[in-house]
């Protein structure tokens, strides 16, 4: 055991960094008279440390303020306890991270992340950095990446999964992909969405959308299925490339208005988009659904609340963040994940028009 004096000096010396915040280890190791490993273990509850010493470096902790670096201690062990949650954009020059749908999801994530007991790191990858998830990886800060869609980095997401880093993505399922998505059934979704447009006696409908993105794509396939199951051609000047930020919506829908396009319905591809429409529509003097009937896609908060209230398509945005966050956990653990696809829900209020303003049709899988 260290002799008195020492001590003292050692506890003085150790009361003086504690002054200045920088109370270390090696400090509290130094005061109880102890090694740095002794005092690691006694911190973890390690059975090795008889009870006396571990209260007595327990005291000392606690006098000094002094607190554990898990970010260091995680690092030594090979883990971080982070979760690096990205929202890639490369196909958009304006979109924000702050679109509702975007939030509502990573609402969702960071609960269930905090449920086990880890940070999150949030990024957003834009136009340009075809390697910033990679960038992102190669740091070294996070233990496993959750992507919020694919926009244009599939392949991208393949070499990561390649890499075998714990990975998964909110998006849509692609042929012979090597990661693990979670996602709506987006053919099945906008399929059921532009048939009960159908059915209101419109036949002229507008595709809003962009179709590099691959959830985008599934959504027209549906479009065009429920088209063909009408005995309707589709019209290629009704195909209306549309960015998901408002202004470029607003944009878009303008022109087709300007351009003296005949149509009597529209189906967006997000709710942002839809409601960027109706206001385009409005501005021209025509009413939704008299005249121009709507349908978005989401279901976010606002589309209950505008007016008129948005006929849309629900994607379960908890259930799809828990999923994310699971299957992530699983793969950190060693274990295997499968993709997973959810059902949606036709929400129909009266921006279409339809009878049952308010009620839901359930989807399939």
């Amino acid at each position: 055991m260290a002799d008195k004096p020492a001590a003292t000096a050692a506890t003085q010396e150790g009361q003086a960094r504690a002054k200045m915040g920088a109370v270390k280890m090696d400090d509290i190791a130094r005061m109880a008279g102890v090694s740095k490993s002794t005092v690691s273990r006694a911190l973890s509850g390690s059975p090795l440390v008889n009870e006396e010493t571990r209260a007595r470096i327990q005291a000392l902790v606690e006098s000094h303020s002094y607190r554990v670096d898990t970010r260091a201690q995680g690092l030594r062990k090979g883990h971080t306890h982070t979760i690096a949650v990205v929202i890639p954009l490369l196909h958009e020059h304006d979109q924000p991270i702050s679109d509702p749908f975007f939030l509502e999801l990573l609402g969702h994530i960071a609960d269930a992340v905090a449920d086990h007991g880890y940070d999150l790191l949030l990024s957003k990858i834009g136009p340009g950095r075809t390697d910033g998830m990679a960038d992102l990886v190669d740091t070294g800060r996070v233990d496993g990446l959750i992507a919020i869609g694919q926009s244009t980095a599939h392949l991208g997401l393949e070499r990561l999964a390649a890499r075998g880093m714990p990975l998964v993505v909110w998006g849509a399922q692609l042929p012979e992909q090597h990661y693990v998505t979670v996602g709506s059934d987006n053919r099945a979704g906008a399929e059921r969405a532009v048939a009960h447009l159908i059915a209101q006696g419109r036949q002229r409908i507008v595709f809003l959308g962009q179709r590099t993105v691959p959830e985008i794509r599934l959504r027209h396939e549906g479009y065009v299925a429920a088209l063909a199951a009408a005995g309707i051609e589709p019209d290629p000047a009704l195909d209306v490339p549309t960015r998901f930020a408002s202004a470029s919506a607003l944009t878009a829908m303008r022109s087709l208005i300007a351009g003296g396009a005949s149509f009597d319905a529209v189906f967006a591809c997000s709710d942002v988009i839809a409601i960027s429409a109706i206001r385009a529509l409005q501005d021209q003097g025509l009413k939704v659904p008299e005249d121009v009937a709507v349908v978005g896609y989401d279901d976010i908060q606002m589309a209950a609340f505008y007016n008129p209230a948005l006929t849309t398509v629900r994607q379960d945005t908890a259930t799809g963040g828990r999923l994310l966050v699971d299957l992530l956990f699983a793969q950190i653990a060693g274990r295997a994940a499968r993709s997973v696809m959810l059902p949606t829900e036709l929400v129909v209020r009266a921006s279409s028009g339809g009878a049952l303003s308010g009620t839901t049709t359930p989807g399939s899988r």
